[in-house]
C-alpha cells in the first residue's frame, strides 16, 4: 500500500521515501520515472498560469524568442524566424509567450499554436488544430489525437504561405467564438 508522508526532497541515491511516498512495492524504473515527473512539477509549480511565463532577468517573450532563433544559428532558426513573420503577418495582434521552459507561443483569445525546434524538424503545434479545415494538408503530424495537430517541417522543406496563415486565422477566429467545432452535436 502507497503511503502519503509529507512532500521531501530525497536523499541522493535514496528511491525509498520519494517525495513523501513511501512505495517500495513499485520497481526501481517506475520509481525513478516518478521521481523525474515530481522533481519537474516541483521545479515548474510556479510557472502555473503565468502570462509572459518564465520572462526571466526582465526579457519579454518576443526578445526571448529572438534569442532561441539566434542560438539556433541553422536552418532550424530560419524556419521559425519565418514562420513567426507568417503567423504576425496573419494576425499582427499576436501575442508572443514564453513557456514551459522555453517554448514560443503565440496567442489570441487562447493558445494559437507553438513552435517547437528538434534536431530534425521545426514543429508548430497547434491547440485545436483537430477542428481546424486543413485543405491543402499541411499538418503532418500529431494526427491522431482529437484536439492538436502539428506541422513539421524538415530542412529545405518550404511551407505553403498563404494556407498557414489562412490556418492561422481560422484557429484564432476559432479561439474568438469559445466553441470547438468538434464539440458542436447537431440537434436532434
Amino acid at each position: 500500500m502507497h503511503t502519503f508522508k509529507s512532500l521531501q526532497a530525497p536523499k541522493p541515491g535514496n528511491l525509498g521515501g520519494w517525495h513523501g511516498f513511501d512505495a517500495p512495492s513499485l520497481p526501481a524504473a517506475y520509481m525513478a520515472i516518478l521521481h523525474r515527473l515530481a522533481m519537474n512539477f516541483l521545479c515548474n509549480i510556479n510557472d502555473v498560469g503565468m502570462k509572459k511565463s518564465d520572462a526571466s532577468e526582465g526579457q519579454s517573450a518576443s526578445e526571448l524568442i529572438s534569442n532561441k532563433i539566434a542560438d539556433l544559428g541553422d536552418w532550424r532558426g530560419k524556419t521559425l524566424a519565418r514562420m513567426r513573420k507568417l503567423i504576425k503577418e496573419a494576425d499582427p495582434d499576436v501575442v508572443e509567450e514564453w513557456k514551459w521552459m522555453g517554448t514560443p507561443v503565440w496567442s489570441h483569445d487562447g493558445i494559437v499554436c507553438t513552435g517547437e525546434s528538434y534536431k530534425s524538424v521545426v514543429k508548430l503545434t497547434f491547440a485545436k488544430g483537430a477542428s481546424l479545415k486543413d485543405p491543402v494538408r499541411l499538418f503532418n503530424s500529431s494526427l491522431d489525437g482529437n484536439t492538436r495537430r502539428a506541422i513539421d517541417i524538415h530542412e529545405s522543406e518550404e511551407v505553403d504561405e498563404s494556407a498557414f496563415k489562412a490556418l492561422i486565422r481560422e484557429a484564432i477566429d476559432l479561439n474568438s467564438s469559445g466553441k470547438s467545432k468538434s464539440s458542436k452535436k447537431p440537434k436532434s
